[in-house]
């Protein structure tokens, strides 16, 4: 059996002050969300008052996965630890484990990077319409 792949980078900081990009995914990519993005979008706020030193950028809540931009300063947790509070609250909301074992992460070291995220994650949604338009065309 194959191990998993730690794809986070090596002797980083994940405390550091900084703005992140995550994207956790529903395992299989089940639409868990579909109805429920209220629900997700209070558990994300929820976790962030909670965690000292974390805050929101941008955020949207898909069918199947969210899209995160923490912004981190003086924060005295982990960034997955962050991760990993918002995901069992979730779980724990639905009442079942709903979550791929890991997550999506980008570490966004300059401004331009910064507004091209912002700018993906703005319009994800309106891509997704795209989509679905498609589909039923």
């Amino acid at each position: 059996m194959r191990g998993r792949k730690d794809i986070r980078l090596k002797q980083y900081d994940y405390k550091a002050d900084g703005y992140y990009f995550v994207t956790p995914v529903t395992k299989l990519r089940q639409n868990a969300f579909l109805g429920k993005e209220a629900l997700v979008k209070n558990e994300l706020r929820d976790t962030i008052k909670k965690c000292q030193g974390v805050s929101l950028d941008y955020y949207v809540v898909m069918p199947n996965h969210v899209h995160i931009i923490f912004i981190l300063k003086n924060c005295n947790l982990h960034l997955g630890e962050i991760v990993r509070r918002f995901k069992a609250k979730v779980s724990h909301s639905l009442g079942d484990s709903i979550w791929q074992w890991n997550y999506y992460e980008h570490v966004i070291r300059n401004e331009q990077a910064l507004n091209k995220i912002r700018e993906y994650v703005i319009n994800n949604p309106r891509e997704l319409l795209l989509e679905f338009d498609q589909f039923y065309k």
